[in-house]
């Protein structure tokens, strides 16, 4: 873990101090989110003590408290008695704790969140049709082998399902868009554990898996997202009638 020195101190100060003076505790909250997320700090470092933040951003000390305890809350740093405050993780491991507190109010939402990430998938793997390696495309077919071996087993299945979709987001290679999927899928979980009950899904499953791979090994892009695009509208399907059942 990075050593705490005065040089990462007087960093962070520096940066916190743009803030605009006064601000509500959740505006700051917000600020120091986009801040930590931003990949500016390393992950392990130590925070300036409450009462140099609080002169930096010229709150009060309950005021610093009440952030970090927010902060704490949303995963994105851990306060340590005695120690002091540090920032978790990197922006990747940050953003899907953070954006699940964010997001995941209710069924309006998740159905929202079915829909963004039908778009994304599609983004994705249009992108790993162009950039899609041979050692890729390997793991891709392992993956496909392993639902089609696991048809009896849902959660050895859905695990290959969600490591296949996983693997075109990495072929992708596009951080941003990784990032988000991981997010979403995240959020998403529980609705693809409930939405795959039986042999007969998974066999429909199995198939729309098979269709995206054979694109992928065809180089086809537009044939790519014919079969994502239709791959993701069943699984919205299943999903939604998840949040229903």
């Amino acid at each position: 873990m990075p050593a705490y020195s005065d040089e990462s101190t007087d960093r962070i100060s520096e940066a916190l101090g743009r803030f605009a003076p006064g601000n509500t505790v959740p505006e700051i909250a917000r600020q120091m989110l986009e801040f930590f997320t931003s990949g500016n700090i390393e992950p392990g470092t130590r925070l300036p003590p409450e009462r140099q933040l609080a002169a930096t951003l010229k709150i009060g000390r309950s005021a610093v408290r009440e952030t970090l305890a927010a902060l704490e809350i949303l995963g994105i740093v851990e306060v340590r008695p005695g120690s002091g405050t540090y920032l978790r993780g990197s922006a990747s491991e940050l953003l899907p704790e953070s954006l699940s507190w964010g997001l995941m109010v209710g069924e309006t939402r998740t159905r929202e969140l079915i829909e963004v990430r039908s778009s994304l998938e599609v983004t994705a793997a249009l992108l790993a049709a162009e950039r899609l390696t041979a050692p890729q495309l390997a793991r891709l077919k392992s993956f496909v082998d392993t639902m089609r071996d696991s048809m009896d087993d849902l959660t050895a299945f859905i695990d290959a399902d969600v490591r296949f979709h996983v693997e075109i987001a990495v072929a992708a290679d596009n951080e941003v868009l990784n990032n988000l999927l991981q997010s979403i899928r995240a959020l998403l979980r529980v609705w693809v554990e409930r939405g795959l009950r039986d042999r007969p899904q998974a066999e429909a499953a199995l198939a729309e898996h098979e269709a995206v791979y054979r694109a992928l090994v065809s180089g086809d892009a537009a044939a790519v997202g014919r079969a994502m695009t239709e791959h993701m509208q069943t699984a919205s399907a299943r999903l939604r009638a998840a949040l229903t059942a």
